[in-house]
C-alpha cells in the first residue's frame, strides 16, 4: 500500500474518533500533531446522523479516493475523498520521509464542512 493511502486510513481513524490523537505521535512531524489536536475533538469525518451498520455499531466513513503527488524526493502531497454517509469530505495532507526512511504526516487540512442553512441542510429540514 502506498504511504499516502496508509496515512489516509490512519488519519481517518483519528478524525472519526476510532483512535485517539496520541496514536499519531510517532507518525507526525511539525505542525501536523497540533492540527490533529485542533480537528479531532469534533470527530469531523464521522458519518452524519445515527447511521448504523450491521451489528448495531456506528457506520464508518469510507475512503473513496486517495492520490499522492511527489513534490520532491521525500515529500508527497496527497488528498483523499471521504464518503461520510450523506456527504463527501475532502482531506489534504503532506507526508515527509525522515532520515530513517519512515514517512510521517507533516500537515493535514479538511475541506470546510457544509454550512448550516446551505442547500444540502435546507433540503433536510421540514
Amino acid at each position: 500500500m502506498p504511504p499516502h493511502e496508509l496515512f489516509a486510513e490512519q488519519l481517518l481513524s483519528v478524525l472519526t474518533g476510532e483512535r485517539p490523537v496520541h496514536w499519531m505521535l510517532g507518525r507526525t512531524v511539525g505542525e501536523a500533531y497540533e492540527q490533529l489536536i485542533q480537528l479531532a475533538p469534533a470527530n469531523p469525518l464521522r458519518v452524519a446522523g445515527n447511521a448504523l451498520r450491521t451489528g448495531g455499531r456506528p457506520a464508518r466513513p469510507v475512503l473513496r479516493r486517495c492520490e499522492g503527488r511527489p513534490l520532491r524526493p521525500g515529500v508527497v502531497e496527497a488528498y483523499a475523498c471521504v464518503d461520510c454517509g450523506d456527504r463527501v469530505r475532502a482531506m489534504a495532507f503532506r507526508l515527509e520521509q525522515g532520515e530513517d526512511r519512515r514517512w510521517r504526516c507533516a500537515a493535514v487540512e479538511l475541506g470546510a464542512p457544509p454550512r448550516a442553512g446551505s442547500a444540502q441542510h435546507a433540503s433536510a429540514r421540514p
